[in-house]
């Protein structure tokens, strides 16, 4: 196995009532605050008002940035940049989901350069090496954005969606109170829990030889998201159930199950071709992406990782033909996400043909290959796409 880094120095206040702690965390960094936020669900919850509250507890000047949207767009990440310039902000408030918190990292790096925050994705790859310091306060359980240096922005002149890891985007405190998750919808809750089941297996379906410790890891990842997302749907105030997914992904992308692995990912750069063009829910594309890719990655060379994942996940019988196992797993994972979680299995439910699957395929492996589990040409992602129609 290769020799890796861990280092995710972000300090998390988890558990409800943490709030009263956010005007000396944030006092730590400065004196002026933006605060930005999506479309006001959290005045809805009475969330906005505990936040403008504390700010204000605290004696901070504080300067608001909404409506960022699903999908967060260049367009508010050069606003909120802009604002960072205008007004001196010291520290940047994230309040929302993982679109909200995306955006936010992208201000605050592009309110430390003189250049278009656009250059840090496009071709010109611009160097990540400074941020404003950034606190997150979670609302939804999905893309682990509160507890990782990524992000993802879309741009709909070119229609491009790309992420993006830099140290310096990491948040430095971020709160997590399942309560604040209670209001989010039946679908958003299942989509949040396709996110995080991708970014386990990314990182889980992989041939080097591996820590068992993580691999025992992903596992009970795995094993948490499936049992309590149909609780939380079920009964949305379930505080287990929403603590558990919270938890769970944070986890699930914070770096900690890498161990060194050296894989690309596949499915999210699949997905955000979709996503580029048709504006769909991250999740949701990943759910209908993934069965896919997994079945078009199945072969004898490995067969074994779908076995391991059978068995340890689903508790598939391990006394039967390796073939038999991979194929129950793959079909177990389909059950979870389209029946039990109500998902749309096609992307023909959902409005979208093969029109621009060609360019699709060729912009997320980049023009060449795709690496990852099983290395993908552009054909053998048109290929993947058309399985999902």
């Amino acid at each position: 196995m290769n020799n890796f880094v861990y280092d995710i120095p972000v300090k998390v206040y988890f558990g409800e009532n943490q709030l009263q702690h956010l005007g000396e965390e944030l006092s730590k960094f400065g004196t002026r605050v933006l605060l930005t936020y999506g479309g006001g669900s959290i005045k809805k919850i009475g969330l906005y008002d505990k936040v403008i509250a504390e700010i204000e507890r605290a004696g901070l000047e504080v300067f608001e940035l909404s409506g960022i949207e699903p999908n967060p767009r260049i367009d508010s990440v050069r606003r909120g940049a802009q604002m960072c310039k205008d007004h001196n902000i010291d520290v940047l408030l994230a309040v929302g989901g993982g679109s909200t918190l995306d955006a936010t990292k992208f201000m605050a790096a592009g309110a430390c350069v003189d250049h278009d925050p656009w250059d840090f994705l496009s071709e010109k790859w611009a160097p990540i090496t400074k941020a404003l310091p950034i606190v997150t306060i979670l609302t939804l359980s999905a893309t682990g954005s509160e507890m990782d240096p990524g992000g993802v922005i879309s741009n709909p002149e070119t229609q491009d969606k790309i992420g993006r890891l830099a140290a310096p985007m990491l948040p430095k405190v971020s709160f997590l109170d399942p309560t604040l998750t209670y209001s989010v919808s039946p679908y958003q809750t299942a989509c949040g829990s396709a996110d995080m089941i991708s970014h386990i297996l990314e990182v889980y379906f992989n041939m080097e030889q591996d820590l068992y410790m993580l691999d025992c890891f992903m596992e009970g990842l795995l094993k948490t998201i499936i049992k309590f997302t149909p609780v939380a749907i079920e009964k949305p105030d379930d505080y287990e159930a929403r603590a558990n997914l919270m938890w769970a992904s944070s986890w699930a992308i914070n770096g900690f199950v890498n161990g060194g692995k050296r894989l690309a990912w596949s499915c999210h750069p699949i997905e955000h071709e979709l996503s580029a063009i048709y504006d769909i829910t991250h999740g949701l594309g990943l759910a209908i992406v993934t069965p896919r890719w997994l079945e078009y990655c199945l072969d004898e060379t490995t067969v074994s990782k779908y076995v391991q994942f059978g068995v340890n996940v689903f508790d598939i019988d391990p006394n039967q033909e390796p073939m038999a196992i991979a194929h129950q797993a793959i079909d177990r994972l389909s059950e979870f996400l389209f029946d039990t979680l109500g998902l749309s299995r096609t992307l023909t439910e959902i409005g979208i043909t093969a029109e621009h699957f060609p360019i699709m395929a060729k912009k997320a492996c980049g023009g060449k290959i795709l690496p990852g589990f099983k290395h993908l040409t552009p054909a053998d992602v048109e290929k993947i796409f058309e399985m999902c129609l």
